[in-house]
């Protein structure tokens, strides 16, 4: 019985996070799919042969929120505190921010371009030693914090729409919409994988990206609501012994719909931008041979190079062959 409780608890535990969490599972770990194909032959081997793990791992950092108290700022920035354009005139350089606005302010309105920076450090230090548990280690919470900062809602201080009366907006945007859509999301990228010369820069690119969707993202909600009622907009469901509302699969639909590619858009930059960081460690670590840490074989060959036929035909879905649509189960190797 105890076990059986404690397998519930988990249970309802994961459906929380997955509620409040940055893309939701789905996308996390989709866009960790997604950026292994994208790396090149010496990378491949070894981040092909770890996909399982890279996977499994990719919604860690949010797992590890429930349990460390440091961990939130992490996943985001909040960018209207610091004025007017704060994503240009912020510095680049953590102790630059620190010294400018100090740590107690950054922990309250969150650092994560800051703090990739600092996860690229790591991954790199780790494979120039070729030290395999710690590559996969910072790939894939890496990988996470890359995608939070491509999610709109995780660069403004009005997260879940709470402050303009749109409270829910936060799960709708980068977890229902996805759960209902991503069949006929397109999950092929045309992107070249690139070495990052200025990383820092970079990471601040996408999060102005994000940031500047944020007017239409909120404008949308108030237009699309006007074509529903109440009870047509909302649905309210218990959640131990207590209301919930939350939208109604209607409603996400014709909200999805009016927001165009943006949702499938912002899928691919976050998977284009973690192969980009991930091969950027990889050159600035002296292209280490990740090869030899793996077993590589022919049948591993011809695998992936099935799986990379359905990645450029985008028929990975129908294929049956994205990892996020599986069964929760154990890594491999």
């Amino acid at each position: 019985m105890r076990v059986i409780k404690r397998l519930i608890f988990t249970s309802l535990l994961l459906v929380i996070v997955a509620a409040l969490s940055s893309w939701g599972f789905l996308v996390h770990k989709t866009v960790h799919q997604l950026a292994i194909y994208q790396l090149p032959a010496e990378m491949s081997t070894f981040f092909y042969s770890n996909m399982d793990k890279l996977v499994y791992d990719a919604v860690r950092p949010d797992i590890r929120r429930n349990a460390d108290s440091l961990e939130a700022p992490k996943h985001f920035i909040d960018l209207e505190p610091y004025g007017e354009k704060a994503a240009y005139r912020m510095p680049v350089k953590w102790e630059d921010a620190v010294t400018k606005y100090s740590f107690d302010t950054l922990f309250v309105y969150g650092y994560v371009p800051y703090h990739i920076i600092w996860m690229k450090e790591q991954l790199t230090k780790a494979m120039r030693e070729k030290n395999k548990d710690s590559i996969l280690f910072y790939a894939a919470d890496m990988g996470h914090y890359i995608g939070d900062a491509n999610v709109p809602l995780h660069t403004s201080i009005n997260y879940d729409g709470q402050l303009t009366n749109q409270k829910g907006l936060h799960s709708l945007w980068e977890s229902m919409i996805p759960e209902l859509q991503i069949e006929n999301y397109n999950l092929y990228s045309k992107h070249k994988v690139r070495y990052l010369r200025k990383p820092s820069q970079a990471i601040w690119k996408a999060i102005r990206r994000a940031h500047e969707l944020l007017p239409d993202l909120f404008a949308k909600e108030i237009e699309v609501s006007q074509q529903f009622t109440e009870s047509e907009k909302f649905r309210v469901q218990e959640r131990r012994g207590k209301p919930y509302k939350s939208y109604t699969p209607a409603f996400a639909k014709a909200y999805a719909a009016s927001l165009k590619n943006t949702i499938n858009e912002q899928l691919i930059h976050s998977a284009d931008l973690i192969a980009d960081f991930w091969y950027t460690c990889w050159i600035d670590a002296g292209k280490p041979a990740l090869g030899e840490l793996v077993g590589w074989d022919e049948k591993k060959q011809s695998a992936y190079q099935q799986e990379l036929e359905y990645y450029q035909r985008n028929t990975l879905i129908k294929e049956g062959r994205l990892q996020a649509r599986k069964n929760m189960g154990g890594a491999s190797e």
